[in-house]
């Protein structure tokens, strides 16, 4: 387990450090809309009772469907969230995201990233069915929150594997096969800038797949914002 555990950290430490330069290179590249999570009631948790915030994103196989515009903005093939990858979340509160998965896959690189982690429970819904983990050889993408440690700031770390649409899938109406639909709720603590990605190799090719889309803030990478 402590192997486990150290062979992760590593992984995650490489995954931080990528993640936060290819946000810093590409702010210029793109202005992604932001997505601000709404406040519904209240909900009970091992913190007590919190505000219970809902949010609602998309990952998609283009970019015609995101935040870039009707003609895919310029890079119209890249995979993307939607509709847009600067997240604001409530501090101190408890936040259900759920996501639509429209997007293929395959086995993805590092195992540690098809198990759900830092979740309120450990799990999280696929199609209605809870899970720990997804099959690793059938992810589309990952929901991968994190920050570097800073003064002030507390840590704050999720991962969601989101399964992968089988090949061959039909289309819908809107060009795109029928959605996984993944939910799971997590616990913000105080203020501060976080920044989440994709941990699926899913990029052009270059730093192993991990360059492109993967390391560019508006399309499988972003920020978030925890407001008090």
């Amino acid at each position: 387990m402590k192997s486990l555990v150290g062979i992760g950290a590593t992984v995650l430490a490489g995954g931080i450090a990528l993640g936060l330069t290819g946000v810093a290179v590409s702010r210029a590249q793109s202005d992604p809309s932001t997505v601000t999570a709404v406040v519904k009631g209240t909900a009970q948790t091992p913190q007590g009772t919190v505000p219970h915030a809902f949010l609602e994103l998309q990952t998609w196989p283009d970019s015609m469907a995101g935040p870039h515009g009707k003609d895919g903005g310029p890079h119209p093939d890249w995979v993307s969230y939607g509709p847009g990858t600067h997240l604001v979340l409530p501090a101190h509160s408890l936040v259900t995201l759920t996501i639509q998965q429209y997007d293929s896959g395959e086995e993805i690189t590092n195992h540690y990233f098809a198990k759900v982690l830092g979740t309120v429970d450990g799990t999280e819904t696929v199609d209605g069915k809870v899970v720990s983990e997804v099959d690793p050889t059938a992810i589309g993408h990952t929901f991968t929150l994190h920050g570097l440690a800073q003064d002030g700031q507390d840590e704050l770390f999720v991962n969601a594997p989101l399964p992968a649409i089988p090949d061959g899938a039909k289309n819908l109406a809107n060009g795109y096969p029928e959605p996984h639909v993944v939910t799971f709720s997590f616990l913000t603590k105080g203020p501060g800038e976080y920044v989440f990605n994709c941990e699926f190799p899913c990029g052009d090719g270059t730093y192993a797949k991990f360059g492109g889309p993967m390391s560019t803030r508006g399309y499988m990478s972003g920020t978030v914002t925890v407001t008090s």
